[in-house]
């Protein structure tokens, strides 16, 4: 599957540079670039990409949706690295946005990306139908918001020295971080036509891929060093956060994972598509991974 996340990186990335910021004014371009282009995985577009394909998606509308997915991640990034909240000084390997541009420079940038992304989801043409793009505009806006991402953030926030349980942190969790990846996978489910069987199928797909990201994370935070992450491992810990490590333990961390996975790969067998070795190989790479 090298070839394809490969070919499909080249077309996200390509895409990318020609949509974000080119024509912002007073260095905001530059800022929104900075925070977009050259880092990250890109596994949200990845996995918009791979469900459209197992649908048999419409092409220019799966390419706009991994990118206006990535453009909400890149702007929760901007927004929680600052000193507001995170208050983090490393991303992706390089200084964070508030650190290059100051506070207010990264405010706008992470602004204007959340709009950019809504505005790529709904181009005048392009041959997107415009029920599908209304479609897509309430997924992604519905994981990002306070039933997404926004929400779990907030309880994380909330919840920094205080000794929540499994089922508080899995909340948080599936809010914080796995409503994004796993709407990714409804937003290119969205770009095709599917049984209700099999779009719960993908959901629970993306709902379990979700959660396995984020107890990898925290696994990652106390295994793996500052450079090999690309931001600064230890972080939960310092600022004396709730995680799946300090909650369950890193063994019992490691085989929920496997669990999360387990439970990921029977859903997507549950859809019964004819090839969803795609979306299968991102499930391996997020368990898998060492960033």
């Amino acid at each position: 599957m090298r070839a394809w996340s490969t070919e499909r990186l080249t077309r996200v990335e390509r895409a990318l540079e020609t949509w974000v910021g080119t024509d912002a004014p007073a260095g905001l371009g530059e800022a929104m670039r900075y925070a977009v282009l050259d880092g990250g995985k890109r596994l949200r577009p990845l996995l918009v990409l791979a469900a459209s394909e197992a649908v048999g998606g419409n092409e220019r509308a799966a390419l706009r949706a991994a990118c206006a997915v990535e453009l909400i991640h890149a702007y929760s990034l901007v927004h929680d690295d600052m000193p507001c909240m995170d208050n983090d000084v490393l991303r992706r390997g390089k200084p964070t946005v508030h650190v290059k541009y100051g506070e207010a420079g990264a405010l706008l940038a992470g602004d204007a990306l959340q709009a950019l992304a809504f505005e790529l989801l709904t181009p005048d043409s392009d041959n997107v139908p415009e029920a599908m793009q209304a479609r897509l505009c309430r997924l992604l806006a519905h994981a990002a918001g306070s039933a997404g991402m926004a929400g779990g953030q907030a309880i994380d926030l909330a919840s920094v020295g205080l000794k929540l349980d499994e089922n508080q942190l899995r909340h948080m969790h599936r809010l914080k971080t796995g409503a994004l990846l796993q709407g990714s996978v409804l937003m290119g489910v969205a770009c095709g036509d599917v049984s209700a069987g099999e779009r719960q199928a993908l959901s629970d797909f993306g709902a379990a891929l979700g959660l396995a990201f984020q107890v990898v994370d925290d696994i990652l935070d106390v295994t793996a060093d500052s450079a090999t992450l690309g931001k600064t491992a230890g972080k939960d810990a310092e600022q004396d956060k709730p995680t799946y490590v300090s909650i369950l333990g890193l063994e019992r961390s490691r085989a929920y994972a496997q669990e999360l996975h387990a439970q990921a790969l029977a859903a997507l067998d549950a859809s019964g598509l004819a090839d969803a070795r795609a979306l299968r190989a991102l499930a391996d790479m997020v368990v898998d991974r060492v960033n």
